[in-house]
């Protein structure tokens, strides 16, 4: 039971930090900011793999895939707005 407590503070402290990081961007930053952002969401896939991977509980199972889903919703939406952004600058 104190895993999952441990577990779910971690959790939940991490989705108010994501949240308060992503808001404070301005949208002007927000393109740019993409490819980097890329390289943090990789982290953050590595990551969610390991704990879904590790199956200690149901719910660390399913939160880790859940984090697997949206990580790689984000590096591929960002690798896309990248790749669109990049072809605005390309000579014609």
């Amino acid at each position: 039971m104190e895993v999952l407590a441990i577990t779910l503070t971690v959790f939940v402290l991490a989705m108010f930090v994501g949240f308060e990081v992503i808001t404070k961007v301005p949208p002007t930053l927000h393109t740019p900011l993409t490819s980097g952002s890329n390289a943090v969401s990789g982290i953050t896939l590595v990551g969610a793999i390991l704990s879904a991977g590790l199956q200690l509980t149901t719910l660390t199972t399913v939160l880790g895939f859940l984090a697997v889903v949206f990580a790689t919703i984000n590096v591929v939406g960002g690798f896309l707005v990248t790749h669109r952004m990049l072809r605005m600058f390309k000579k014609k």
